[in-house]
């Protein structure tokens, strides 16, 4: 699937020192899928990423073609459950 990123997610990922194969194998190969709360157009993306210590990546990515990512970040509150 391709995948096209918004600024606010590049900017995120800069910022946030993601890089971006951490974020194209949470994306094609996600552990879990949760729907938004707010926006049924968007899902998020889970897995860990063996690189920072199994920390769990979220992608937020919109379910349409292509798919958008929107945002990510490093989910502190899902350590350990997947």
């Amino acid at each position: 699937m391709k995948s096209v990123y918004t600024q606010h997610a590049l900017t995120r990922m800069e910022n946030r020192q993601i890089q971006l194969n951490w974020v194209e194998r949470v994306l094609e190969e996600p552990e879990l899928i949760e729907p938004d709360a707010v926006d049924p157009a968007l899902e998020h993306r889970l897995g860990t990423v063996p690189e920072l210590a199994n920390r769990v990546l979220r992608v937020i990515v919109s379910k349409d073609e292509p798919r958008r990512v929107i945002t990510m970040y490093l989910d502190r509150t899902m350590k350990g459950h997947l």
